[in-house]
């Protein structure tokens, strides 16, 4: 018998400890983590200079209110906008706030241009939180199913698909921005076209339309660069993320340029703990240790995980897909693999099943290359197992 809400079901087991890419159970079982607590954990467990950050600022001062002047926080954002070329931020808690605050950009925006009622553009199998508003946002009906009536104000067009977003906004004059993932997470990693966010970024630039891109889990490096959709070339009017940036620490960010950044004014936005200084110590932190080499460290990583995959899993007969960006990588089986996750644990690798038939790999962008090699190992056997 638990006191918790039961709004997960959890797998039985407790880790103790954490050290690096190492986690270890309550019994002391060693594991590799490949999950990263779902994209969070980028730096391992027990960083020492993250860990150093928290504990000298936790000696100092942990909060004040944003009613005041937080140096940490002025310096995480001045470090934000230069590695996005964004112009501001907002800071909350969590990805989902992040989205919050994007949406809201986003209608504010809509009625300064005179639509009572906007419009934005969402995708298919995507997912933003589990906020009224951002589990509106979500493309998947199992987030929404119990919480009607939902939010009003979101158009649906499948991810990947130029020409039916183009079509939306053809036949709507009331869209006034489009919100995507550079790829889909939860939804099983799926990468679209090269050219996919340099033809909306156009598209949205023909109609007068903010591009708002949801990198809450594949920001940080994960994808090899600080965002993901800088490997397009182009630059969103928002852009938002969380997860690895405080390296489990709870922070979220929401930064825009342009129009968009300067929606939100004092009195119609706000949050409580967001960007306090013990979070923004967290996160300075972490990005000493990003623009040290990880970010391009996770590029290669996750290039030599692919090869090992699809080498290992040519001509499997259940095997869908192999893909990926950075340390974003997933194998798509042509079954539901749930049992994946427990075999995976007995074997001493903590990892994923996304979308019920996609095994999500997100490992820490300081795993060695040995241990990324036990990870593809283990995949590659359980999977073959299963076949």
């Amino acid at each position: 018998m638990t006191s918790i809400m039961p709004t997960y079901n959890r797998i039985p087991v407790t880790f103790a400890r954490g050290s690096g890419a190492r986690l270890y159970d309550d019994a002391g079982k060693e594991y590799i983590d490949a999950l990263c607590g779902l994209a969070v954990t980028g730096l391992g467990h027990a960083h020492p200079h993250v860990t150093e950050a928290i504990a000298a600022q936790a000696r100092t001062l942990t909060h004040t209110s944003n009613l005041y002047g937080i140096a940490g926080q002025e310096k995480l954002a001045a470090r934000l906008t230069a590695l996005s070329g964004m112009d501001n931020v907002f800071f909350g808690n969590s990805g989902a706030e992040a989205n919050e605050a994007a949406i809201k950009i986003a209608r504010l925006y809509g009625h300064d241009r005179g639509i009572d009622i906007p419009h934005t553009v969402v995708m298919d199998n995507s997912f933003h939180g589990r906020t009224m508003a951002t589990l509106t946002a979500t493309g998947n009906r199992k987030v929404h199913a119990g919480f009607e009536p939902l939010l009003g104000g979101f158009v649906r067009a499948p991810f990947n698909d130029i020409d039916a977003v183009r079509r939306i906004g053809e036949n709507d004059e009331n869209v006034v921005a489009v919100m995507v993932e550079p790829i889909l997470g939860e939804g099983g990693i799926h990468i679209p076209e090269d050219d996919y966010l340099t033809r909306l970024r156009a598209l949205c630039d023909d109609n007068g339309w903010l591009l708002m891109l949801d990198e809450v889990q594949t920001g940080n490096g994960r994808s090899g660069k600080f965002f993901c959709y800088q490997h397009s070339g182009i630059l969103p009017d928002v852009v938002t993320t969380a997860k690895g940036l405080g390296n489990g620490v709870p922070i979220g960010a929401c930064l825009a340029r342009g129009t968009a950044s300067g929606m939100l004014v004092a009195g119609n936005h706000g949050s409580t703990f967001g960007g306090n200084p013990l979070v923004c110590a967290a996160a300075n932190a972490v990005l000493d240790e990003l623009e040290g080499g990880l970010m391009e460290r996770a590029g290669e990583l996750g290039e030599r995980m692919l090869s090992g995959l699809r080498q290992g899993l040519q001509g499997s007969n259940i095997v869908k897909d192999i893909r990926g960006k950075g340390l974003l990588l997933a194998v798509e089986l042509d079954r539901p693999c749930a049992q994946m996750v427990t075999d995976a644990m007995e074997a001493g690798v903590i990892l994923n099943v996304a979308a019920d038939t996609v095994i999500r790999l997100l490992p820490p962008l300081i795993l060695s290359d040995e241990d990324a090699d036990q990870v593809v190992a283990t995949v590659v056997r359980l999977v073959k197992a299963m076949a």
